[in-house]
C-alpha cells in the first residue's frame, strides 16, 4: 500500500482512543436477524417466477407475461446480489420492447430502471428520452431524468427537471429534493426533507415505501453523526426485511467505524455473503481486517473480491473500487488511471474526476493531479473523500493553507471515511 498505510503503526492508540465513544449498538437487537434460516421474500418471489413462466409457456404470444417476470428477477437480484438476474430481467425487458416496437414507454423507463441498476447511465438516458417522446406518464420520466442526470454528473439538467416534477407532497419529489440539498452540501435541509418524506411513508402504510425511507434516512442520519438514530431506523428496516442487506450492512459500519469493534462487524458481514454474494462485501471486510492488521485476511478479501468479478460480467458496475484498489493497495496506478479515465467517459462526475486525479497522486504525477482538482472537484462536490483527496493534492504541492483546507470539514466526517483514514487526516 501507498498513502493509506502510514496510519497501520498508530491503531493501538485509535482502539485506546475509541474506548470513550457511547456505544449504541446491542447485538441483541440485531441477533435474530442474523439467524434467520429462511427468507420468505426471496421464497414468495421465486414461486412467482415459476407461476408466470408456466403462463408464458402455455401463452408465448403474451408480452406482458415478460414484464412481470422481469419485474421478479430485478426484485430477486436487490435480494440476492446475483448479476446474472438482473442480465435475464434486461434481456426479457429488450424481447418485449422489440414485440411492441418500442411504443410503450413504460417498458423504456424499465429497461432504463435496469440499465441505472447496471450503472449503464448514458445508456439509461437514451431510453427515457424515448419515453419522454411517447409522452405517456411523463411525469415518471422526468422523476427518472433527474436521477440519470444526477448520475451523469449534469445538474444543470437534473435542477430542471427538479422544478418539474416539484410537488411537496409527494414522496418521489421530496426524495429527490433531499438528494439535491445533500449534493449541494445542505445535509440539515436533506435530513429534514427526507423526514417529511418519512412522514408520507408512514401515513400511507406502503411497506416498499417504508422500508426505502428508513434505511435511507439511516444513510442521512450516519452522515450527520446521529449514530444512535440511524442505527435505530436500520432496525425498523429490518423489522419490516429481516433479511435487508442494506440495512446489516449498514449495522455493520455502525459497529466498525463508530464503535471499533471489528471482530463484530465481520461477523455481520459474514451473514451478509452467505446469502447477498456481491463484490463489495469483501472490500469491507478488507476494509476492517486492514483496521485490525489482520493482512493475511485481508489479502484473501481482496482476491476473494477479484474472484467474483472475474467468474461474473459485471460490466463498468465495479469501476469506482477497482480503481482505489489499484491506487492504494495494489501499486498499479497505470491501471487505476485507465479506469477512472473509462469511468470519466461513462460519467463525468466530481466523483469520476477524483479517482483519476488520486491515480495521478498515487502514481507521483502531483502537477497533473492538481490539474485536474482545479478544474473538476475543488468547489464542486462535499464528498468527504473527495476534500480528503483534495487536501492531500494540495499539500502535496505546496498550496494547502488555512484558507482553503477542509480539515475540519474531514475531522467530522471520519465516521462516513472509516477509520483507516483518521489517522492521515490529523497529520494534515
Amino acid at each position: 500500500m501507498k498513502a493509506t498505510s502510514i496510519m497501520l503503526i498508530f491503531f493501538l492508540f485509535l482502539s485506546c482512543n475509541s474506548d470513550e465513544k457511547i456505544k449504541v449498538t446491542n447485538k441483541e437487537d440485531y441477533q435474530a436477524f442474523l439467524i434467520v434460516k429462511e427468507n420468505e421474500k426471496e421464497n414468495n418471489i421465486k414461486r412467482e417466477i415459476d407461476f408466470w413462466q408456466t403462463k408464458y409457456n402455455a401463452a408465448p404470444n403474451q408480452y406482458t407475461y415478460l414484464i412481470s417476470l422481469a419485474s421478479l428477477y430485478s426484485q430477486l437480484f436487490e435480494i440476492k446480489g446475483n448479476i446474472q438476474d438482473l442480465y435475464r430481467a434486461e434481456k426479457l425487458l429488450l424481447d418485449c420492447n422489440n414485440r411492441v416496437r418500442g411504443e410503450k414507454a413504460s417498458i423504456h423507463r424499465s429497461i432504463a430502471k435496469n440499465y441505472i441498476s447496471q450503472h449503464q447511465f448514458k445508456e439509461a438516458l437514451e431510453y427515457l428520452k424515448k419515453a419522454y417522446i411517447l409522452g405517456e406518464n411523463r411525469l415518471s420520466t422526468e422523476k427518472m431524468l433527474f436521477d440519470v442526470y444526477m448520475e451523469l454528473g449534469n445538474y444543470t439538467e437534473a435542477e430542471k427537471k427538479l422544478d418539474v416534477i416539484q410537488d411537496t407532497k409527494d414522496f418521489d419529489y421530496l426524495i429527490r429534493l433531499a438528494k439535491w440539498n445533500d449534493h449541494k452540501g445542505d445535509l440539515d435541509t436533506a435530513i429534514k426533507i427526507m423526514e417529511q418524506a418519512k412522514k408520507i411513508a408512514e401515513e400511507t402504510k406502503k411497506e416498499d415505501l417504508k422500508l426505502w425511507i428508513y434505511s435511507n434516512i439511516a444513510d442521512f442520519y450516519g452522515h450527520a453523526g446521529r449514530i444512535k438514530e440511524s442505527y435505530d431506523y436500520y432496525l425498523k428496516t429490518l423489522q419490516i426485511d429481516n433479511q435487508n442487506a442494506y440495512a446489516l450492512k449498514g449495522i455493520a459500519w455502525i459497529v466498525f467505524s463508530y464503535e471499533r469493534d471489528t471482530k463484530s462487524a465481520i461477523e455481520i458481514i459474514d451473514h451478509i455473503t452467505a446469502k447477498h454474494t456481491v463484490p463489495d462485501l469483501y472490500l469491507l471486510r478488507a476494509e476492517m481486517n486492514e483496521f485490525a492488521t489482520n493482512y493475511t485476511e485481508q489479502k484473501l478479501d481482496i482476491e476473494e473480491y477479484f474472484k467474483l468479478l472475474n467468474n461474473h460480467n459485471y460490466g463498468d458496475m465495479y469501476n469506482k473500487y477497482n480503481a482505489l484498489l489499484y491506487s492504494e493497495v495494489l501499486d498499479n496506478s497505470e491501471k487505476a488511471i485507465e479506469i477512472a479515465k473509462k469511468e470519466i467517459q461513462n460519467r463525468p462526475t466530481p466523483e469520476s474526476y477524483d479517482l483519476l486525479a488520486w491515480a495521478y497522486y498515487q502514481n507521483g504525477d502531483f502537477d497533473e493531479a492538481l490539474k485536474i482538482v482545479k478544474k473538476h472537484t475543488m468547489n464542486k462536490s462535499q464528498e468527504p473523500l473527495i476534500l480528503f483527496h483534495n487536501e492531500m493534492i494540495l499539500k502535496a504541492n505546496d498550496m494547502l493553507t488555512k484558507e482553503n483546507s477542509n480539515k475540519e470539514e474531514l475531522l467530522s466526517s471520519i465516521y462516513e471515511l472509516g477509520p483507516n483514514l483518521e489517522i492521515l487526516i490529523m497529520r494534515i
